[in-house]
């Protein structure tokens, strides 16, 4: 066991408490810790016993997490949606690209049972919750060989919150709470009886099922130095303020197992003037990225994640994103953040790459012969400087840019757990009634950045909510 993990808190509580030492203020049948995309699925599955009731315990004034700062796009495989746009794939094609992005590091047996379970994650909900979500078919992230990813409307994650949280809300047997935080956990003999929350003030909750949904630990500087690589370090947190490792030290202290600690999603493209995300679209649509000395100094295309330290190491941080009106004229409308990200001021335009580049803090005349050496190659569809091929396309006047940095998003290590989403020992044994998903349990990235996959966070977060759900109400006494 990491020692990391069994630390007690500065504040001298222990993560989890004995049955012994305390008594029960109220109970549920079951407990979810965390209100964003992980939790609020697994309620939903839990829930569809109207005689269990559940209670969702979230510590920020709103539900979402990550989940609402992502782009809500959930990769799945063989849907209907996919059918009915012309697209065929299996589960295993989905597989393959999630194993091959992370070489084969990750977990095979649950990145191949969760890309196969995607494709009821979808159904179910489309089906049974009435979720909104659409293919996307105009562009591919990174990696990806087909067209997969099942986006919320305006391809934003708070729009996929806000539906959750509403049938979340309309569902007589959840009790949703905010500014709720679960602190302990409380055990018998290491197997989980309930959690003690801050509901005011705290109160011992006996529950007969617990699900960690808290997310990650990107948030929690002292486990990231810790964990994860020093390039990361310094980079900007782009995250929800809850991710602080609370799930993962609560499973871990109870023997839970600890895997792929220092996988983490990183993003290329976060706009320095402004702190809005300038998505990754633009890139995949042929936009390309340069320094100060207006050079490229990688492929773009091999993923935002690992790109993420390509920007942080060049000088100040900071890279220049250049795009054109084509590019821009397509993704407006069709992506939320994109849309914000104009309206904040965080793109600028010129006529020529040179002044554009000068306006940007760059060495214009070279970003200019960068340009046209890019656009060269991507004319005649051949490799460029940097290797790449995918998405590349030749940019024209008007050209548009913005400085953008290197940036923290999420954890993708955590606590080792079955296809049930139940937490696991070192030994194999389960951590009785203890489940996680999402960021608290280990992701399907393998190590470092250069695994992630885009869609990974959120396969883990939906994907292991809904079994975890679904068992812990169907194991119920």
């Amino acid at each position: 066991m990491d020692e990391l993990a069994r630390r007690t808190p500065s504040d001298g509580v222990a993560e989890v408490v004995s049955v012994d030492d305390i008594e029960w203020d109220i109970d549920t049948d079951v407990l979810v810790a965390g209100g964003g995309g992980t939790g609020l699925v697994a309620a939903l599955a839990a829930s569809e016993d109207p005689g269990v009731r559940v209670t969702v315990l979230e510590k920020a004034p709103e539900c979402g997490g990550n989940t609402s700062l992502s782009t809500g796009m959930i990769p799945a495989a063989g849907t209907r949606l996919q059918r009915e746009a012309g697209i065929e794939e299996t589960p295993a094609d989905m597989a393959r690209d999630i194993l091959e992005k992370n070489d084969y590091e990750a977990d095979e047996e649950r990145v191949r049972y969760l890309c196969e379970e995607s494709t009821n994650l979808i159904h179910w909900l489309v089906d049974d919750w009435d979720v909104t979500l659409h293919i996307v078919d105009d562009f591919k992230y990174p990696k990806h060989s087909e067209y997969r990813m099942h986006a919320p409307a305006g391809r934003n994650g708070e729009n996929l919150v806000a539906e959750l949280v509403d049938r979340v809300e309309a569902t007589p047997n959840i009790e949703l709470l905010t500014n709720a935080p679960v602190k302990q956990l409380i055990a018998d003999d290491g197997a989980v009886r309930g959690v003690v929350a801050g509901l005011g003030h705290d109160e011992a909750i006996e529950a007969e099922k617990v699900i960690l949904a808290t997310d990650g630990f990107a948030g929690n500087r002292e486990m990231v130095t810790d964990y994860c690589e020093a390039d990361i370090e310094r980079a900007l947190y782009f995250g929800a303020d809850g991710n602080t490792g609370d799930g993962v030290r609560f499973g871990a202290e109870l023997g839970g197992e600890l895997a792929c600690m220092d996988a983490y999603q990183g993003h290329a493209t976060v706009a320095s003037q402004t702190g809005m995300l300038s998505t990754y679209a633009v890139t995949m649509n042929g936009g390309i990225l340069v320094n100060q000395d207006g050079e490229r100094f990688g492929d773009e295309s091999a993923g935002y994640s690992e790109f993420a330290i390509s920007v942080l190491k060049q000088p100040g941080g900071q890279a220049i994103q250049l795009f054109d009106e084509r590019i821009f004229e397509r993704l407006r409308g069709q992506f939320e953040d994109f849309d914000e990200a104009i309206e904040q001021g965080t793109y600028h335009s010129a006529d020529s790459v040179a002044d554009l580049a000068e306006r940007l803090g760059a060495d214009g005349e070279r970003a200019a012969e960068t340009v046209a050496d890019y656009n060269e190659a991507a004319a005649a569809g051949e490799p460029d400087e940097v290797g790449r091929v995918d998405g590349a396309n030749p940019l024209e006047a008007p050209f548009y840019g913005t400085k953008v940095t290197g940036a923290l998003f999420h954890t993708q290590g955590g606590l080792v757990v079955d296809e049930d989403g139940r937490v696991l020992r070192t030994d194999g044994s389960i951590v009785e009634n203890l489940y996680a998903g999402g960021g608290t349990a280990c992701g399907i990235s393998g190590h470092g950045a250069g695994g992630y996959l885009s869609g990974n966070g959120l396969t883990t977060a939906l994907g292991y909510g809904r079994l975890a759900g679904i068992h812990a109400r169907e194991s119920l006494d």
